[in-house]
């Protein structure tokens, strides 16, 4: 797990589930708001070699969200529904990716902020084994890495443009 010096978590706590963990060097209301929108989220969302060609995001329980994302020769579209929100504290979505139509799993994200660092959590559960270990199998990983990264450097621009 490359990077900045800060390090991915991932376990499997159980046969249907895949946890991420990973230490943010920002307040939590700020890496909350991170995942709010399109304007956010179009900075950091996916690895670097995709663009953002299309969102949506309706950003309250039972809203839908929508992200396509580009590269050279490629596109994948990510979609699902908002199930809960307590800000700045957690974000509970449905997450389907449309090369899979109809495997989707739950996925619930929590924000602890401790010393002025978040700890973000991410908790993925899917309907059977083998859904949530095709999706290890993806090369999810190195995506959620890099996808990371990304997020670390635009809260980095958030906290300037905060600053002022």
């Amino acid at each position: 797990m490359a990077g900045s010096g800060k390090k991915l978590t991932v376990t499997t706590p159980s046969d249907k589930e895949i946890v991420m963990t990973r230490v943010f060097d920002a307040p939590r209301d700020l890496v909350f708001e991170a995942h709010t929108s399109c304007q956010h989220m179009s900075h950091w969302w996916g690895p670097r070699k995709y663009e953002i060609a299309d969102c949506e995001i309706d950003f309250r329980p039972g809203g839908k969200w929508q992200v396509t994302h580009r590269a050279e020769g490629e596109e994948h579209m990510f979609r699902g529904e908002f199930r809960e929100i307590v800000r700045p504290e957690r974000i509970t979505w449905t997450f389907e990716w449309m090369g899979m139509p109809g495997h989707i799993s739950t996925d619930t994200v929590t924000f602890e902020e401790n010393d002025g660092k978040t700890t973000l959590t991410a908790r993925s559960v899917f309907d059977t084994v083998e859904d949530r270990d095709g999706m290890l199998q993806s090369g999810m990983e190195e995506g959620v890495v890099e996808t990371y990264e990304r997020l670390d450097e635009y809260l980095v621009e958030l906290k300037a443009g905060a600053a002022r």
